[in-house]
């Protein structure tokens, strides 16, 4: 029987390395070609970004893939009769499906890992290639053509000459929502990107900030900051690790929590003092909109906690569909196999995880439970074959 299983499982390692290897590149450009459209990135910064974006597609790939290797390998077995040799030979079918579960439990953990430590890092990588792309996309802007103007968030530079990342002579018109426009102008000033906040940091050097009413005013050294002029995607559940997650989530329940505690002692204070245009005050209006908006990101974080270790276990519920309807069907045709199995996975199996995900971010439902959902319907379907497979 070892060497059964160890036939099976370097033809499960060969088939499943060449399917993955063409998967994950096909994948990988879509995902390069996606973020550098997005971002205005170039060819150079596009390749610099490639290995960063391999192991965010993997998580994805390394299923459908692992699905399509057991429809092959053992979709062949059976055509070739290799499964009722063995089955005349005594020696039970689940000799020959338990490498695929092994190979499934090693890969659940190995995308668990991917999901939680090198998404973020790779993440993290892509952002610092995509400012360093924007300084350069913005200071060669500004070396080509003295201006810049971004008519959506209301500000424009012009200068008379860029050295280095230094703006010489630079000038800058600006005007905030609801105010009245303002100038600034310097000897000089140097660029800063903020991507967490989505701001463009300016320092300028000795000059002059002209205000409404031609009011002027010196300085020394002044910062400002203005919008960038192209949104980046800020960094999502899924860029974060579980300790970050975590972290991010009890800090959240604090401030829910203080905020749950203060509108109950006002209400009772409200009531006792029969105060009740307290109760429809600014504060408790705006005690609402926190609790609901923060409730909001509480639960997505909570949601996107508890569906990674469910969306990475779903490798041993695909071998569990994938390897006994392959025996069943005995064809050495692979693609109808995997047809047959992957079309329900996508119209039943990823709608069902998708509203689950939906509603458990909204908040009504817990995650918990909810992120099982879709495997759960994978065990009953694939234990119904697989007792099917044992017993004939």
């Amino acid at each position: 029987m070892r060497i059964l299983q160890r036939y099976v499982v370097v033809d499960l390692i060969q088939v499943f390395c060449s399917l993955l290897g063409v998967l994950t590149v096909l994948l990988v450009f879509v995902g390069v070609f996606s973020q550098a459209q997005g971002s205005g990135l170039g060819m150079d910064q596009m390749l610099k970004i490639v290995p960063f974006v391999v192991p965010a597609m993997l998580p994805y790939t390394i299923p459908a893939t692992l699905l399509l290797t057991v429809c092959v390998v053992y979709g062949r077995m059976a055509g070739d009769l290799e499964i009722t040799a063995t089955k005349a030979a005594g020696i039970n079918v689940f000799v020959l499906i338990k490498p695929a579960f092994i190979m499934a439990a090693v890969l659940s953990g190995f995308s668990l890992f991917l999901t939680d430590q090198v998404i973020p890092w790779a993440e993290a990588n892509i952002q610092r290639i995509v400012t360093s792309a924007m300084e350069d996309i913005f200071l060669g802007m500004l070396r080509t053509n003295h201006q810049v103007t971004d008519d959506q968030h209301g500000f424009d530079i012009t200068v008379m000459g860029v050295d280095g990342k230094k703006l010489l002579m630079p000038t800058f018109h600006y005007t905030r929502p609801g105010h009245s426009p303002a100038k600034l102008q310097a000897q000089e000033a140097t660029l800063e990107f903020d991507l967490e906040n989505q701001q463009l940091i300016l320092h300028m050097v000795r000059g002059t900030i002209e205000t409404p009413g031609n009011r002027r005013i010196s300085f020394e050294r002044e910062t400002q900051k203005f919008p960038l002029p192209s949104r980046i995607q800020q960094t999502k559940a899924r860029h974060m690790s579980v300790r970050e997650i975590r972290t991010k989530m009890d800090a959240i329940g604090e401030k829910l929590e203080d905020i749950r505690t203060r509108r109950d002692v006002e209400t009772i204070l409200a009531l006792t003092h029969g105060d009740f245009d307290r109760l429809s005050n600014a504060s408790f209006a705006q005690d609402e909109t926190s609790l609901r908006m923060d409730g909001k990101v509480f639960s997505k974080l909570n949601t996107e906690m508890h569906s990674r270790l469910a969306l990475s276990t779903s490798c041993f519920f695909f071998v569990l569909i994938g390897a006994p309807i392959s025996i069943l069907k005995a064809h050495r045709q692979f693609l109808t196999t995997f047809m047959f199995c992957f079309v329900p996975i996508l119209v039943l199996y990823y709608p069902v995880v998708m509203l689950m995900m939906n509603m458990s971010k909204s908040g009504t439902i817990a995650p918990l439970y909810a992120m099982w959902v879709g495997n759960i319907l994978l065990l009953i379907v694939g234990s119904y074959y697989l007792r099917k497979v044992l017993k004939h």
